[in-house]
């Protein structure tokens, strides 16, 4: 099954695609991992990509799609794939179409996470995070977060994105540039809306049947 998943900061994305990669078996195609791995590489596109991240940079379209075109080619993917965290604009959902058309394949379905903004908020502002490898706390409900992680010791923080300011930035970033892929992707009719309000089980079991 190839599926992209969407929905905007705070939505549940990396908890369910979790589930998704464990259920279904398919790989999960990070951007920022595959990013990383093709720097750690020194493939011709990853010398590419990082020179423009070490000087905190956005990586070209043109960079990321051929990037994301690489890593599809590679043998796991031949019975599908998670995409998560790209596309993130309409034209990099042109350029993912085509990319697939050319080794004769097409996207399934396409999840849409959705929650409000003010739900996307609580979630965010109440978030601490492990500074080593990014085990994720809440202190929602009154909940009190430790000062080091349970697992590697590493210190729990709060991160800058995560204050109220940013997230109400990176929402608007979102809206802006991502959510034009919902009518995109609806058009193509194969975009599967899913509410991410509720328990991780319950937002799980709604996109299964959105997947069945």
């Amino acid at each position: 099954m190839r599926i992209v998943l969407l929905g905007p900061p705070g939505a549940g994305k990396g908890t369910q695609a979790a589930r998704i990669i464990e259920k279904y078996g398919t790989p999960h195609i990070s951007t920022g991992d595959i990013l990383r791995e093709a720097v750690k590489q020194k493939t011709e596109l990853g010398k590419t990509a990082e020179s423009y991240m070490s000087k905190g940079e956005l990586v070209p379209d043109s960079v990321v799609i051929g990037i994301v075109a690489e890593r599809l080619k590679n043998p796991d993917c031949a019975s599908g794939f998670l995409l998560d965290g790209f596309p993130r604009t309409v034209a990099q959902a042109v350029a993912l179409d085509e990319t697939l058309k050319e080794n004769h394949m097409e996207l399934d379905a396409v999840i849409s996470l959705e929650v409000d903004e003010d739900e996307v908020v609580r979630r965010l502002s109440s978030r601490k995070v492990c500074s080593k490898f990014g085990a994720i706390y809440s202190t929602a409900g009154g909940a009190v977060a430790p000062e080091t992680c349970e697992s590697c010791q590493g210190q729990v923080i709060t991160r800058t994105d995560d204050q109220p300011e940013a997230i109400l930035r990176r929402l608007q970033v979102y809206k802006d540039q991502t959510e034009p892929l919902i009518e995109y992707y609806s058009k193509a009719g194969i975009l599967k809306p899913v509410s991410a309000t509720g328990s991780v089980d319950e937002v799980f079991s709604r996109v299964v049947e959105a997947l069945s």
